[in-house]
This record gives structure tokens, C-alpha cells and sequence, in this order.
């Protein structure tokens, strides 16, 4: 939680947010992700200062358990004094004890925002889903609360001006909004309707730029004049390196190393080429003969290429 202090921008994380997301589809399936293709609704983690704290935090809390399809997981929730937003006992249950940072006191229409954090915690703890260490668990945990619905909260709590600031998650502002952005292009939802934070806005609106342009590279026929142009000349330098031996990011096969491609040989030595899929970032390996439609075994999108 940055509370009055500097706020990290930019996508200094997104390696690993790709991670999480391709993590939720192979551990979910595509089916129980679809199930998640509605956000948590404003009305329903409402809190207002007339509401009572620990009634209102019950409530709130009940909604994303709920939400998140949790029906056995009661949420106790209780406020103290801590350096972190909050925080959740994992035990068995089927009860589980939320703390609140007592600044939430004062600052009600954020603990959605803390709520669906904890609960996510409950929810991979239920799943066995996790990533080594915490850095990369939480913001594991960041990603799946946006994806799955409820990471708008998260992002809304942002708020940033000249004598303070105030940010809950991991993830940088920004990369909320490029999770979020994935789950709008994927699910058809617009997210930025609920902000009630102008930064927050400003953050998805970049988020989308970033998100889009993962929609836009090669060997996507929606990739740009100057990206084919470069992916023509390395498919002509992997072929002249006997078919390219290369793999995403380590500059084989003719790839420089920031390109998401590679190229590599099949069995049967013919040339194939291996990008990320834009939904879920699973390696797709399709062959190298013009016009290609391929589709996502994950996520199921089609992808319509030029290789």
C-alpha cells in the first residue's frame, strides 16, 4: 500500500502478470474463466460513511465471496493498526479472519478494494495455484482479482495528485489497467464506466494502449507495416541459418532479441514460428507458409496470421 508516498508507474512486472494470466487459464480452464465474464457491479460493494464499519465490511465481503464462487468461505473482518493494507489467515476454514488497516476506517469506499485482494488469497489457496517467492504470488494474486472481475476496485483506489497519493496492490497502476484492458478486449466489458478516480482512468487508458499492442505484432496480420517489414527479413535470415534454432527472446533463428517470435524447425525440418498468443500469452507454433489461421488451444481465440 503506498499511502502518501511515491507511486511506481510503468510495467516494470508485466513478464510476470503474463505469467499469472497464461497460470489461471491452465488451472481454471477456459470454461470456468468464462464464468467470470461479468465484473463485481459498483452497487453490490458499495460502502458509504453512514454504513456501519464491521456490518458494511461483512457485507462487502460477502459479495466477493460470492463473486468469486466461494459459497463455503465465511470472511470475519476485523480492523487493526499494520503496515500493509490488510491481511488473511489461510487455515482450512470454513471461516477466515480478514485485517483491515485501521486507515480504512476513514476510507471506506476502498475496502472492496482490500476485501478482493484477501479473498483472492483464499481463492488460489483453494485452487493450490501460486507463484515462488511474494513478490510474484502477490502479484499473481493482483492478476487473477482484475481478471476474474473484481480488479477494477483495485485500480479505482488509485489516486495521485501534487500533496499525496494513495495505491493498493502490487501491480503498478498502469498494469492494472493492461490487465484490465485484457479482460475488456477478451470479454466485451468496459471497466472504465466505474472509475470514480480520474488517475485510475488515465491508468486504464494506457493500460489499453499497451494491451492492444500485443494484438499487433507478428506473424498477427494486424501487425504493422514497419513489424512485418522486420519479421520478412528475419524469416529470411532463420532459413538462412538452416531453418533457425532460435527461442522467444534469445535472438536465434535470425530474431533479435526483443521481438516476442522465434523461429525453429519441426521433425520434419520444415519452418515453423513460435509468438504468444495475445489473449493468453501460451506459446502458439504454427508453420511458416503464408496465411495461417490458428487457434489458441487455452484460450481458445483464433488467430488469424501471416507467417
Amino acid at each position: 500500500m503506498a499511502d502518501g508516498g511515491p507511486v511506481e508507474h510503468g510495467f516494470p512486472h508485466l513478464e510476470t502478470v503474463r505469467a499469472a494470466v497464461t497460470a489461471l487459464y491452465r488451472r481454471l480452464s477456459y470454461d470456468t474463466v468464462r464464468q467470470f465474464a461479468t465484473s463485481v457491479p459498483p452497487a453490490d460493494v458499495a460502502f458509504c460513511d453512514a454504513d456501519d464499519l464491521h456490518l458494511g465490511a461483512q457485507r462487502v465481503a460477502r459479495e466477493l465471496v460470492r463473486h468469486f464462487r466461494l459459497p463455503d468461505a465465511r470472511m470475519i473482518v476485523a480492523f487493526r493498526g499494520m503496515e500493509h493494507a490488510a491481511n488473511v489467515e489461510l487455515t482450512a476454514g470454513p471461516e477466515y479472519f480478514v485485517e483491515l488497516n485501521d486507515r480504512f476506517r476513514g476510507h471506506r469506499r476502498d475496502i472492496g478494494a482490500a476485501l478482493a485482494h484477501e479473498i483472492m488469497h483464499v481463492y488460489l489457496h483453494r485452487l493450490d495455484l501460486s507463484f515462488p517467492g511474494t513478490r510474484d504470488n502477490e502479484i499473481l494474486t493482483d492478476t487473477a482479482t482484475t481478471y476474474l472481475g473484481a480488479g477494477w476496485l483495485l485500480l479505482d483506489a488509485y489516486r495521485e495528485d501534487g500533496a499525496s497519493s494513495q495505491k493498493l496492490g502490487y501491480l503498478t497502476p498502469e498494469e492494472f489497467g493492461y490487465v484490465l484492458a485484457k479482460r475488456s478486449l477478451a470479454f466485451g466489458e468496459d471497466p472504465s464506466v466505474w472509475f470514480t478516480s480520474a488517475q485510475a482512468y488515465a491508468a486504464y487508458g494506457r493500460g489499453l494502449e499497451r494491451a492492444r499492442r500485443d494484438e499487433r505484432v507478428p506473424p498477427l496480420t494486424a501487425a504493422g507495416w514497419a513489424g512485418r517489414r522486420r519479421y520478412a527479413r528475419e524469416r529470411r535470415q532463420a532459413q538462412g541459418h538452416g531453418l533457425g534454432r532460435g527461442s522467444a527472446g534469445g535472438g536465434g533463428g535470425g530474431c533479435a532479441g526483443d521481438v516476442p517470435y522465434a523461429f525453429a524447425a519441426d521433425a520434419g525440418g520444415s519452418l515453423r514460428v513460435m509468438f504468444p498468443c495475445p489473449t493468453c500469452h501460451q506459446r502458439i507454433r504454427v508453420p511458416v507458409q503464408g496465411r495461417v489461421r490458428a487457434r489458441c488451444g487455452l484460450c481458445r481465440t483464433v488467430l488469424e496470421c501471416d507467417t
